[in-house]
């Protein structure tokens, strides 16, 4: 099969399309035959040697397509079904992948629109629940507009959470479609905030990493009320939770956002899509933040 890979830490040209030997479901399992892998930032910092220092790496945790093969005791899903989930390997930008949690593709989704979803649904589901943002809540989410970013929105909205949104003013009219009250960021956010919830939220989440969590604490009542997924520097130095897997994962989230998604209760924003072999030009659209929207590969 092609698969991503790299071979080298660099730029975007260090990124080739190689044959790779198809690999094998084990228990509890599914292998799919790819239709689209997203594309996200931790790409990008595997291939430029921020993560992983072994060499050759494989690509991609995310991807939508069809059920070819099952492993042991798989009962939930048939061959011929159309999945979306992500791969423990990390391999999932190739023409078929491994994927350890799963859940079948909405009616309402395309291959493209599923595979957009599986990093941001666990990355922003795991914060909430780290958080324990409950219903009536009020929960400031800075950096709404981006993938992870909208599916905390709504992910929170869904919970029956007040949610305030960062973000640039063009995106304040889609932040509003998905249930947030929005709020420019930059200087002033605060009292922006503040004009909207007078005393303040309950929680924040922070998944832009633009350097504003003391603001974030302030007005969320203290550095215990924030969680960010974007600035772990900046956790070290503020005292806020900076989440990651090893706490727990949330992976039911998988099952929820397709029921939403036929609900018409949770939308995907696809900013721009790439042929494997223009993996490279992908990498340098999302390093260069030309795109809103998540970034897919397609294949096939």
């Amino acid at each position: 099969m092609k698969a991503a890979r790299f071979s080298r830490f660099g730029a975007p040209e260090v990124l080739e399309i190689v044959d790779l030997p198809d690999p094998r479901p084990a228990a509890g399992q599914v292998r799919i035959a790819v239709r689209a892998a997203g594309v996200n930032a931790s790409d990008w910092k595997k291939r430029q040697g921020l993560m992983d220092p072994d060499l050759p790496q494989t690509m991609g945790y995310e991807a939508a397509g069809i059920v070819d093969e099952l492993g042991e005791g798989v009962t939930d899903v048939a061959v011929g079904d159309r999945v979306f989930g992500l791969s423990e390997g990390g391999a999932a930008q190739a023409e078929r992948v491994v994927l350890s949690w799963y859940a079948p593709i909405p009616a309402s989704l395309d291959f493209a629109s599923a595979a957009a979803l599986p990093v941001a649904g666990e990355t922003s589901a795991r914060a909430l629940d780290q958080l324990g943002v409950e219903a009536g809540d009020t929960l400031l989410v800075n950096g709404a507009s981006g993938s992870v970013g909208t599916a905390a929105v709504q992910l929170a909205v869904a919970r029956g959470v007040r949610v305030i949104g960062t973000g640039s003013a063009a995106t304040h009219d889609f932040l509003r479609s998905l249930g947030a009250e929005p709020v420019a960021y930059g200087e002033g956010m605060p009292e922006r905030v503040r004009a909207l919830a007078a005393d303040g939220v309950d929680f924040a989440l922070d998944v832009a990493g633009n350097g504003v969590l003391p603001e974030l604490a302030d007005l969320a009542g203290g550095p215990e009320h924030v969680i960010t997924v974007a600035d772990f520097a900046g956790a070290q130095r503020h005292g806020v939770r900076f989440s990651r897997g090893d706490g727990g994962r949330a992976y039911y989230v998988l099952a929820e956002i397709g029921r939403l998604a036929d609900a018409g209760r949770f939308v995907v924003r696809v900013g721009g899509t790439f042929p494997l072999a223009g993996i490279a030009e992908a990498h340098r659209a999302g390093e260069a933040g030309r795109v809103r929207g998540k970034l897919v590969l397609l294949m096939g």
